[in-house]
């Protein structure tokens, strides 16, 4: 299906949930098209985090469509997900100064550990209710949040996808779709990471190739940001019909909670 628009450009819907992105067509020029995008987009492009911003139009409907350059490339694969390419872009949002500044400055959520068990547990499907696992990492997560919410606060992406990565012919590597970006705890972006695509016995090398200095206080982030995204990706895997992700996420979220370091202490 195509959309006419501003009367020069053709839209061409491209998959996703949101429904919002597209790819722009005039003459022979291509763009990707973003309707209603983050005010903090623009800041990305002069950082090289996301492809080049081109200009932003508002419509007559009050919608506002930004325009960046159409890469010729490809999203990352799972075992992509591995390469230091990955872990240097993360590091390079998450320390840019300008980059905090400016998404605090368009008012950026701030998220704390109660937010997150409030994402998990909003519109919550019964069957998942009543799964006496969850409910048990979920009350320790309650229990535990106290703990780490005093916590070091940077610019995170809130969806880190292997398909939010673009890696283009040049072999430079993009992060797209910034509508989940919040202020809060590195460790929530690290561990979507570290669940979804990294070994359990990889893990202590991955946040070493980032840069990470690991104690107690630092594992038990690491530890609570794991549990609580898995639960988050058990609750979206869930309401998709994805079943055999579900178990997964289950299995994964078992060992963690099984192994964790500070069990001794709740």
């Amino acid at each position: 299906m195509e959309y006419q628009f501003d009367k020069e450009w053709t839209l061409h819907p491209i998959g996703g949930d949101t429904g919002q992105a597209f790819m722009g067509t005039h003459k022979q020029e291509r763009v990707f098209l973003k309707r209603n995008s983050s005010p903090f987009l623009a800041a990305l492009s002069m950082e090289g985090i996301t492809p080049r911003l081109i200009w932003s139009k508002r419509t007559s409907t009050g919608d506002t469509f930004s325009a960046q350059e159409w890469l010729r490339g490809h999203t990352l694969t799972e075992q992509e997900m591995h390469q230091s390419q990955v872990i240097n872009l993360i590091h390079r949002y998450q320390h840019s100064d300008h980059l905090y500044k400016m998404l605090v400055k368009i008012g950026g959520q701030e998220w704390d550990c109660q937010d997150f068990l409030a994402a998990y547990q909003d519109q919550f499907h019964e069957h998942l209710a009543s799964h006496s696992l969850l409910n048990e990492v979920v009350a320790y997560l309650e229990d535990s949040a106290a703990f780490i919410n005093q916590s070091l606060r940077t610019v995170c992406h809130g969806d880190l996808n292997r398909k939010n990565f673009l890696l283009s012919e040049q072999n430079r590597l993009y992060l797209v779709d910034w509508e989940s970006v919040r202020i809060a705890d590195p460790m929530s972006d690290l561990t979507q990471v570290l669940v979804q695509y990294i070994p359990g016995e990889d893990w202590e090398s991955w946040w070493e190739r980032y840069g990470l200095e690991v104690d107690e206080g630092t594992y038990l982030r690491i530890e609570w940001f794991a549990l609580i995204n898995l639960l988050l990706l058990i609750k979206e895997s869930y309401r998709k019909d994805r079943q055999l992700d579900v178990n997964e996420a289950i299995l994964k979220l078992r060992h963690i909670y099984d192994n964790r370091y500070f069990q001794e202490q709740y």
